[in-house]
């Protein structure tokens, strides 16, 4: 059994977890936070989009965009943004004389 909290989308479980909208409410233990976002990264989660599925707390998406910042391995996989390439069309075979 659940009860309502009194945030609209808030509920309080039996087992005495917090879920707004149907996800684990976080409290804000650095920590914490710490140890889920680094279990997320090492296990190939996309962060943010992922983790909201599952968790809430307030500055969520900003602490992952610090968090994806501050990591040496995001920096060194980090795509550059290009221009999408053309229709591809063979070469032209050059005439010897």
């Amino acid at each position: 059994m659940s009860h309502k909290g009194e945030s609209p989308g808030l509920v309080i479980h039996e087992d005495g977890s917090w879920r707004f909208q149907n996800r684990l409410c976080i409290p804000n233990k650095v920590e914490l936070k710490r140890k889920i976002l680094e279990e997320a990264h090492n296990t190939r989660y996309s962060l943010y989009r992922d983790l909201r599925q599952f968790f809430w707390w307030d500055t969520m998406k900003g602490e992952i965009a610090e968090y994806v910042d501050k990591c040496l391995t995001c920096q060194v996989m980090k795509v550059e943004p290009q221009c999408p390439v053309g229709e591809l069309r063979p070469l032209e075979i050059p005439i010897w004389k």
